[in-house]
């Protein structure tokens, strides 16, 4: 059985931390305006138009692209957990699959902007781990805790 997806307040709250550290800003117009359609949205959460919807035989994945101060092709996405509990998030840089050849002379360029956009990843993801929403990390460390956990009950 599918997870249930996030409340809409647990998403509301990490868009805003995302912009928060993507932009440290007010975001371009474009997202703005992807915000306030979101916000007035009269119908089911997750079939807002901000949306894109991606079935998956493990749960749909949600992904938004929100970008950042440098890219405007980031993503944010929420996408289900390997064991399908439940939901997480995570900022897709959506940048590794265009970069050109060594050879090529944007090659630099290109991986001076996807330093950056790691650095806006590392800031967005540690500030949700902050601030409790639920990431791919916070899972892993769960999981390792809970088995961790089993380990000392059966040696007890």
């Amino acid at each position: 059985m599918p997870a249930p997806t996030p409340d809409p307040e647990q998403v509301l709250q990490a868009i805003d931390v995302y912009l928060r550290n993507a932009y440290g800003a007010e975001p371009p117009v474009t997202v703005r305006s992807q915000l306030a359609v979101l916000k007035t949205w009269g119908g089911p959460f997750f079939r807002a138009p901000v949306f894109v919807a991606d079935e998956q035989p493990g749960g749909t994945r949600y992904s938004m692209r929100l970008g950042n101060r440098h890219y405007p092709h980031m993503k944010l996405r929420i996408e289900p957990s390997p064991d399908a509990s439940r939901y997480l998030f995570r900022c897709d840089s959506h940048d590794r699959h265009v970069c050109p050849p060594e050879t090529s002379a944007e090659h630099g360029a290109f991986r001076a902007l996807m330093e950056k956009n790691q650095e806006v990843v590392e800031a967005v993801e540690s500030a949700w781990a902050t601030e409790d929403v639920p990431t791919f990390k916070s899972y892993l460390r769960e999981d390792l805790e809970r088995r961790r956990s089993r380990q000392a009950e059966d040696r007890g």
